[in-house]
């Protein structure tokens, strides 16, 4: 996640309360989704960002993880080609790995 993401998602958390905030991302791979996850969660791992050592515990969702919540049609236009082409079960393993061990360690 680079700094200025970092730095949107650090000032929305601010402005309305990490817990009325939740991060979507749509990243191709797994490693990268679930380094976003770690950033939103434990800060940012790479001590680069404005997330450094900054914990803000936000939910985060894949898109992927969500399709039972997006209308049909939406999800078949915009996101249904990327399903076919990812590696949608190891990507969501990643989230829900990432999610599960940040959140005991919490």
């Amino acid at each position: 996640m680079d700094m200025a993401n970092q730095a949107r998602i650090k000032e929305t958390a601010e402005k309305y309360g990490r817990e009325n905030v939740v991060v979507i991302i749509g990243g191709a791979e797994a490693e990268a989704a679930g380094l976003t996850a770690e950033t939103v969660i434990a800060g940012d791992p790479t001590y680069a960002g404005p997330l450094t050592n900054i914990a803000l515990d936000l939910s985060i969702y894949h898109i992927l993880e969500l399709k039972e919540l997006i209308d049909p049609q939406v999800y078949e236009d915009q996101i249904s080609m990327m399903e076919m082409v990812l590696e949608v079960d190891e990507i969501i393993a990643e989230m829900n790995n990432i999610r599960d061990e940040l959140r005991q360690e919490a």
